[in-house]
């Protein structure tokens, strides 16, 4: 996976070009702040940007395709002419998968894993790397009593089934990364389980990314704002990665890659 730095983790800045994403909606609706936050990232040390253009935050109003083609479009432009650093465009809807990648995208992070129509055929037809989340119900309404026989075997087998699915419509397998979807349909306590076990997703033999960022989970167990949970966020990130993670994405980038690559040299000293 050309993606993914050999001996390293990959840090994955966040930009959200929305109004209503749970941390920073509406702050990078304009193509100069987008693009300006970019570049932030990438000088705090993020190795790929993940942009979006339509909230997954529980009760989210959902987008329109031309709204989320008008918000990400010339973002992606943009930054493919200025920077060098890999962008992924983060949708579930296939005519933005294409589009994106026509613009510039160079991989695609879908939160329903391809299983809206079309999807499946537009990522093989876009030949780029895929991550497939897990997700229980729909954004909207995902956090309203989530249930499992166990979190860890059935986001596990969901993950196992959705990777044969992409092989058989012919995207290769090792195009895909899988993410566990932490915090969609999921409680805290699930949320715990997941983290604890997250090697039991590496028997599927691909890449895990982890979004872990300024979580509810962490807002629910030590009663913090949004906005001050960056050192929580940088804690979970290191334990995901201690437990087998290959990308963390993030909204605090300069804060985790130090965090991050300290861990990194000790291990390898």
């Amino acid at each position: 996976m050309s993606l993914l730095a050999e001996g390293r983790t990959t840090i994955m800045g966040i930009i959200n070009a929305t109004p209503d994403s749970f941390s920073d909606g509406g702050l990078f609706l304009s193509l100069d702040k987008a693009v300006d936050h970019a570049a932030s990232l990438i000088e705090d040390g993020a190795d790929m940007l993940d942009l979006g253009g339509e909230s997954t935050r529980p009760g989210a109003t959902a987008v329109t395709l031309q709204q989320e083609l008008d918000r990400v479009i010339p973002v992606i432009e943009a930054l493919s002419q200025r920077f060098a650093t890999p962008v992924s465009i983060d949708t579930s809807k296939p005519d933005v998968m294409r589009h994106a990648v026509a613009a510039g995208a160079v991989m695609i992070n879908d939160v329903r894993a391809l299983r809206e129509e079309g999807a499946l055929e537009a990522a093989c037809d876009c030949s780029v790397p895929v991550c497939l989340m897990h997700m229980l119900g729909a954004p909207r309404t995902m956090q309203d009593s989530p249930e499992y026989d166990d979190v860890v075997i059935d986001v596990r087998s969901f993950l196992a089934d959705r990777t044969k699915a992409c092989t058989d419509a012919g995207i290769p397998a090792d195009r895909l990364i899988l993410d566990p979807g932490f915090g969609f349909g999921k409680t805290r306590e699930q949320n715990f389980a997941l983290l604890n076990h997250l090697e039991e997703l590496r028997v599927l033999g691909l890449p895990i990314l982890v979004g872990l960022s300024r979580k509810s989970m962490i807002g629910q167990t030590l009663d913090l704002p949004v906005d001050k949970r960056q050192h929580a966020s940088v804690g979970l990130a290191l334990m995901a990665i201690w437990n087998g993670a290959n990308i963390v994405r993030v909204h605090d980038v300069k804060a985790t890659s130090d965090a991050v690559r300290m861990v990194e040299a000790v291990r390898k000293h």
